[in-house]
């Protein structure tokens, strides 16, 4: 029997893929746990355009990141904490703090998971900070360090 997958199943496939399996697993297990659908040519049609759509709204989400890596890339965010001496913080600049201060000042909304800092910034000056956007697209934001 040829189904379509929902979902991956292992040793089977991938989600979105036709394949041919037995009668009784199709039945009895894959299309009972509703991890597919029997393919026939409305469930096929339907699963292309499914796909279409997912890649129409991949593309945009692209796109999007791609605009909002222009804006970071020329941006730079001001984050003023208490300092000791010779400029030294008391502990450290969190990704959540630079989060805070880019929809402060830019008024763009971060995700603290996607801001990537390799060492902790534990001084004052200027940083580049990456941020990942999306899986393709990254971007460099400036972050100036002050003293209070």
């Amino acid at each position: 029997m040829k189904i379509i997958l929902l979902e991956e199943v292992r040793k089977v496939g991938k989600k979105g893929d036709v394949v041919e399996v037995s009668d009784a697993y199709a039945r009895n297990v894959l299309i009972k746990q509703k991890k597919a659908l029997e393919a026939t040519k409305e469930n096929q049609n339907s699963l292309k355009l499914k796909q279409k759509n997912e890649e129409k709204i991949a593309a945009e989400n692209l796109e999007e990141a791609k605009a909002q890596k222009e804006k970071l890339d020329s941006a730079q965010v001001t984050v003023r904490v208490k300092t000791g001496e010779n400029g030294r913080l008391f502990g450290s600049i969190s990704s959540k703090e630079i989060a805070d201060a880019a929809k402060e000042q830019l008024g763009l909304e971060l995700d603290r998971k996607k801001i990537v800092l390799e060492n902790p910034i534990k001084s004052i000056g200027e940083m580049a900070v990456t941020v990942k956007l999306h899986p393709q697209v990254r971007a460099e934001l400036k972050v100036k360090v002050e003293s209070l």
